[in-house]
């Protein structure tokens, strides 16, 4: 039976008239994603420290990156499936004691060896966060248009990163880059609580239930071929899988270097430039809500064409920051067009791809997408040995215009009859 919340009548969510799993989901979904960005920044803050006190370059730092997002592609991919046969919300479990162990150990690594190692199995762990769970969001509010709610969550997933560069201001000063990774322990308890709570949608036990009482098809038994179907869903998939590397290479690059950029241009100390990171943030979580507005009113063509364009033009106003006061208004412009759209590609695949595989199709996309975008950072750090500023501002906007031209292809961005 559709719960009253997920009728069609209802155009307007109201947060009220949410069920209590929808609640749940919401809550449990959002914290693992602050989960998620919290971990990742940890490594952005303690860059600087890790690569002086480990004696290794900045490329070698910069793949620190990389090494979690090979890890993100082997979780995302083999969770994915997993959480497509046994369910969403029993996976979610035991990724987040996958990240805790993996997170909380890398206070003991002393040499990038060590670091590499548990950055792997940290991102084994994250790989299907992102993609279950914006899974569970579209599954919940079955026929709705799910742009600004998902980038709600989104926004309240960058709490996580405010937490990260407020805890890197504090802590790496006085105890070290490596007691900074003991801080992930703390709230992974919390979200593991969440996931207890959490049941799974109606949707997905339907689908569950209809393969367990008929003979299975091949894409059944493996999802992973359902997003590669036919010729035209293989290039969909292909063009998502490009459109989300510019978005992770675009956001980590500016993210794990920008402490360093900032540092470089304008002097700052780490904590000062955990600040602007802040500031950053926040330019960020307005764009997500912007985007989630443009993308249910106008859909993803019109929301993605804005957003890479001016992201695209945005980047060159790093380089004219002289001031204090100029880097927190351009930040937070450059944040805003470039990070805003990342909550946008879970609502399309979410809804693009069938039910028994849409876990998968999300990792699929999001895993890969972040795997080749985890060598942008090396990628960039090699450009800040080799070249100028100039020409590493050149890269980001090559970056953001491809992936424009990229989703100018894809067909079902098109269709009028998506609630996307």
């Amino acid at each position: 039976m559709q719960e009253a919340a997920n009728t069609h009548e209802v155009e307007h969510l109201r947060y009220r008239d949410f069920t209590k799993n929808q609640k749940l989901t919401l809550w449990s979904t959002t914290t693992g994603f602050g989960l998620e960005h919290m971990d990742q920044l940890f490594i952005s803050f303690a860059m600087s420290s890790i690569i002086a006190s480990l004696h290794i370059s900045n490329f070698a730092g910069g793949f620190i990156s990389t090494i979690s997002m090979f890890g993100s592609l082997i979780g995302g991919l083999f969770f994915g499936m997993l959480a497509d046969r046994i369910g969403r919300v029993r996976v979610f479990t035991w990724t987040l004691i996958i990240v805790a162990f993996a997170t909380g150990m890398i206070y003991f690594a002393h040499n990038i060896w060590l670091v590499y190692f548990f950055r792997f199995i940290a991102g084994v762990g994250t790989g299907a966060e992102y993609g279950a769970g914006v899974t569970l969001i579209a599954e919940n509010f079955a026929g709705k248009k799910i742009g600004k709610l998902t980038s709600l969550t989104q926004i309240g997933g960058q709490v996580g990163a405010v937490l990260s560069a407020i805890a890197s201001a504090i802590i790496i000063p006085t105890f070290g880059w490596n007691a900074l990774f003991l801080v992930g322990l703390v709230p992974v308890l919390l979200a593991f609580v969440f996931r207890l709570h959490v049941k799974e949608s109606d949707e997905f036990l339907k689908t569950k239930e209809a393969r367990e009482n008929h003979k299975e098809t091949v894409t059944e038994k493996a999802p992973i071929l359902s997003v590669f179907k036919t010729p035209a869903m293989a290039y969909q998939t292909f063009a998502l899988i490009m459109m989300m590397m510019i978005q992770i290479g675009g956001y980590y690059g500016l993210m794990n270097w920008l402490p360093k950029i900032m540092q470089k241009q304008l002097h700052l100390s780490v904590s000062g430039s955990s600040l602007w990171m802040i500031v950053t943030i926040v330019g960020m979580s307005l764009g997500m809500y912007m985007f989630g507005f443009v993308l249910d009113n106008f859909g993803p063509r019109m929301a993605f064409g804005v957003f890479l364009a001016l992201a695209a033009i945005s980047v060159y106003l790093l380089l004219v920051a002289q001031s204090a006061w100029s880097l927190l208004i351009i930040m937070m412009v450059v944040g805003f067009f470039s990070n805003g759209m990342y909550g946008g590609y879970g609502v399309v695949v979410s809804r693009l791809y069938p039910t028994s595989a849409r876990v998968t199709a999300n990792a699929v996309v999001s895993s890969t997408g972040k795997f080749l975008g985890g060598f942008f950072p090396p990628i960039i750090g090699w450009l800040m040995d080799k070249y100028t500023l100039s020409h590493v501002m050149m890269f980001f906007t090559a970056m953001y215009l491809f992936s424009l031209c990229v989703m100018l292809t894809i067909p079902a961005f098109r269709r009028k009859d998506i609630k996307f």
